[in-house]
């Protein structure tokens, strides 16, 4: 770990911004992009490594010790670029979504679908547990993305509680954190405070995601160093099970309006029966582009 060079900061910052971008979308989960570019159990190891002992070092070894134990310069680089990710990209997304969302969708569809056969590679041994453990993430995540969402509720406790729940999602591969806030009914809340820089909402997210990030993460750690086949078997059905949630085409059921909130309640359609412009081509396009790009990170990762 301290081989690393500036380069390869810069390309652990470019992999923060694309699990960021992720991040934005609800139903792409940023610890896929994690998985695929090859630094999840770095990251799941680095978060574990922050408790009370790593704060006692800092006064036994000092600042460079508790650094270097923290694995400081990688977790720095990566949250640098997903911050860089949420702030700048947070607009772009949100005008893709509303503008051209089969386009946005079919990227990520592809991008996800290609992130299925990269992590289901890893899994060593297939057998019955490991299959069951496929069936149940298919099930557990499908399930997830057919709840209603919830009307949008701002108060700043249950912004702490989302921000936990969503971080949560957010570094377990197929499970999107956005999904979730939008289930919760407070994804708007927190996409309009960023765009309106209200700092208490934001730091309320931001110290619950810290909470959630802190405790889930020990838990993961367990499962990889225990059960990592099965663990492996279980991300790869979350994974599968998302892709219902981010087909490109939509019909429309419902649309509810809570004050100045609108949600749209929808269901998937094939492309031929959409109401509209299906965009085919083009959304194939857009999800080769996404299916390519994974096989790119994967490649890069590999080299490294």
């Amino acid at each position: 770990m301290n081989t690393r060079k500036i380069k390869d900061y810069v390309f652990i910052t470019l992999k923060g911004v694309a699990m960021g971008a992720a991040d934005v979308v609800p139903g792409v989960s940023g610890g896929t992009i994690a998985f695929i570019s090859g630094i999840y159990e770095e990251l799941i190891t680095s978060i574990n490594n922050i408790n009370l002992g790593l704060f006692k070092s800092l006064k036994t070894d000092g600042f460079s010790g508790f650094w270097k134990v923290a694995n400081g310069n990688f977790l720095l680089a990566l949250f640098i670029g997903i911050f860089i990710s949420l702030f700048s990209l947070a607009t772009l997304v949100s005008w893709l979504l509303e503008n051209e969302p089969i386009l946005l969708w079919s990227f990520f569809f592809g991008l996800v679908t290609a992130s299925v056969f990269f992590v289901g590679k890893e899994i060593t041994k297939w057998n019955l547990s490991a299959i069951i453990a496929v069936i149940l993430g298919v099930l557990i995540a499908f399930y997830i993305t057919t709840l209603p969402p919830n009307r949008n509720i701002d108060s700043l406790p249950f912004m702490f509680l989302s921000g936990a729940l969503a971080v949560c999602a957010m570094i377990l591969p197929g499970i999107s954190g956005a999904f979730i806030l939008v289930l919760l009914g407070s994804y708007k809340t927190i996409l309009d405070a960023v765009h309106e820089k209200d700092f208490k909402v934001i730091v309320t997210v931001a110290f619950g995601a810290i909470f959630g990030l802190l405790s889930f993460a020990r838990l993961l750690k367990w499962m990889f160093s225990n059960y990592k086949n099965l663990t492996l078997a279980l991300l790869t059905g979350f994974i599968v099970g998302s892709l219902n949630k981010i087909w490109p085409w939509k019909r429309v059921l419902e649309t509810k309006v809570f004050g100045e909130k609108i949600i749209i309640i929808d269901t998937n359609t094939s492309p031929f029966n959409y109401e509209g412009d299906p965009q085919i081509l083009y959304a194939i396009i857009a999800a080769l582009v996404g299916f390519s790009l994974i096989f790119i990170l994967e490649k890069s990762a590999s080299k490294k």
